[in-house]
């Protein structure tokens, strides 16, 4: 594909309007879920820019009008999402909904307080190396629960647990936050954000096939943060 093929098929990836080659009909066409060679064609860096697309897209209340029943049909037989999200529970942050993406699109990993374990790790490996995700954003929100918790060191069964994986967050936010809990949402936040770069860089410490992928160029990492109260996402690195 040339420059000028390669810029217009950009173009049509980030509108998510008329298919423009066969290539990449997937991420064109409504009807259409993505197909191997749409997906080994995008380049972490287009993957990233068809994210902040769709965010767009959503934002303007200009989503694509998918027919979600044929992309069911198109890949009872494979999948091959360009893209994989650690987001948060929370039930408002849908990932493919605030990304504008069909079925197909996206491999979803979600766990209150969008953190990283083995489990989740290994899932990662297995959707960047063998199936072929190019990117690998991890997603924190505003008004998060978990973090919430987190900071106000809740105990309530097996989920004290799962919010101890958000303590070195807590513990690594640094400045003259007062209070250090839930009632201080400027701490919240800055916990939420922390959150999202410590699991960023464990990604990297504890996944060997990951951290290779990344520094080879052939995954991309970023970070984001979701807001609640817009639906805006914010990328960072």
């Amino acid at each position: 594909m040339n420059f000028k093929n390669r810029y217009l098929a950009l173009i049509a990836l980030l509108l998510g309007g008329l298919t423009l080659t066969p290539i990449l009909a997937a991420a064109g066409n409504p009807a259409t879920a993505m197909t191997r060679e749409a997906q080994q064609a995008i380049t972490p860096d287009e993957a990233l820019a068809m994210l902040k697309g769709g965010n767009q897209r959503f934002l303007d209340g200009k989503m694509v009008n998918r027919d979600y029943v044929a992309q069911v049909k198109q890949t009872s037989r494979g999948q091959f999402p360009f893209a994989s999200i650690v987001s948060c529970l929370d039930s408002r942050v849908p990932p493919a909904i605030v990304f504008d993406r069909g079925v197909g699109d996206l491999f979803v990993a979600r766990v209150a307080g969008n953190f990283v374990n083995d489990d989740t790790l290994g899932s990662l490996e297995f959707a960047s190396k063998l199936a072929g995700s190019k990117l690998i954003v991890v997603m924190g929100h505003t008004e998060c629960g978990a973090v919430k918790g987190a900071c106000d060191g809740a105990q309530l069964g097996l989920l004290t647990a799962t919010l101890a994986n958000i303590n070195p967050a807590v513990n690594a936010v640094q400045g003259d936050y007062k209070p250090r809990s839930s009632k201080n949402p400027d701490f919240v936040q800055a916990v939420a954000e922390k959150n999202v770069h410590l699991t960023m860089q464990k990604l990297r410490d504890r996944s060997i096939v990951l951290r290779e992928m990344i520094d080879s160029g052939e995954i991309g990492l970023v970070g984001a943060m979701y807001d609640v109260t817009t639906g805006q996402v914010t990328f960072y690195d």
